[in-house]
């Protein structure tokens, strides 16, 4: 990376492989554990779990591809070919920013079940299939221009933070920048802080039953719970970015505390793939109780019993 951050580059690579290594293990055991869960409960339940499932695919894509980026950052050098880095590097994105729209639709979709139980207590799970899919494609095609603006023929045996930027003038950069900080952050994050807000509003209701009451405390929970993950993971990142591409860019001269800043706000932004599941758990009964003991006993013995009886009617079969 040519420019005014290489003063912090060699001490920021350590950094990097430290922080991946410890989100490496948790997120990947709490993502599959998350998908094996939500699969278990697709039929029980119509809050929101789809958009989970959607969630904890992005994050566990994420995962795979930390094991590369740790290699990189420990050797200095990347031998797997342009092609895959830039995968490796445009799944991030992709990851950061598919976990924001999902954060978004998991927010709403229990706002809506909520305060509009006879409206969306029949609304089909297909819906949300669609909703899914488009949000796929809006972000795969959204995280484009991270990929375009890295590539480069000189960038041989370099990936990730050593990959060139490629310059552009200012007002683009700035229309651009704009562009991405409001549809990719600041939008997703007011719509949460609106659900959030209306739904504990919808709390001080004198006419609320005592259900009614539980049903919306666990809302809220969950819908704040999805702000804090955004102003955890996703703030210091969409206020670093800016600034980041800009030193990239040499529109900012001496950016070495933003280079640092911007490293950091990196790997906050990778901590939501372990911390997703950790949300899973202490806003959703049926994950807990998927998770406990005794459900996690049956589960195994039934799906033992269930590869017993294939493997024994394959045997029959070739007999």
């Amino acid at each position: 990376m040519a420019n005014s951050s290489n003063c912090t580059e060699a001490d920021l690579k350590p950094y990097y492989a430290i922080t991946y290594t410890f989100i490496l293990i948790p997120g990947l055991i709490g993502n599959t554990l998350a998908l094996w869960v939500f699969y278990g409960y697709m039929k029980e339940t119509k809050r929101a779990i789809i958009f989970m499932i959607n969630l904890a695919i992005a994050d566990l894509a994420q995962v795979l591809s930390l094991p590369l980026r740790i290699f990189y950052y420990l050797t200095g050098t990347w031998e797997f070919g342009g092609g895959l880095c830039l995968l490796c590097f445009y799944l991030k994105y992709v990851n950061m920013y598919a976990s924001i729209y999902f954060l978004v639709c998991i927010s709403v979709r229990r706002y809506l079940f909520l305060l509009h139980p006879f409206k969306f207590s029949d609304s089909k799970r297909v819906w949300d299939v669609y909703v899914s899919i488009a949000g796929w494609v809006v972000v795969c095609v959204g995280c484009l221009p991270f990929l375009l603006f890295r590539l480069h023929r000189d960038a041989t045996n370099t990936c990730f933070v050593d990959l060139p930027v490629k310059q552009v003038d200012l007002p683009s950069s700035i229309a651009m920048v704009t562009v991405g900080e409001l549809v990719g952050f600041v939008t997703p994050l007011l719509i949460i802080l609106y659900c959030s807000w209306k739904t504990a509003l919808s709390l001080k209701e004198k006419n609320s039953a005592s259900h009614d009451l539980g049903e919306k405390k666990k809302a809220l929970k969950m819908i704040l719970t999805c702000a804090l993950v955004f102003l955890i993971c996703f703030a210091p990142y969409h206020i670093s970015f800016p600034l980041d591409f800009f030193v990239k860019t040499k529109k900012i001269k001496r950016g070495c505390v933003i280079s640092v800043f911007h490293a950091v706000a990196l790997c906050l932004a990778s901590l939501n793939s372990c911390v997703d599941p950790i949300i899973y758990y202490f806003t959703t009964d049926e994950f807990r109780r998927r998770l406990s003991r005794q459900d996690l006993q049956d589960s195994i013995q039934l799906h033992h019993l269930s590869y017993v009886r294939k493997h024994s009617r394959d045997m029959l079969q070739e007999d």
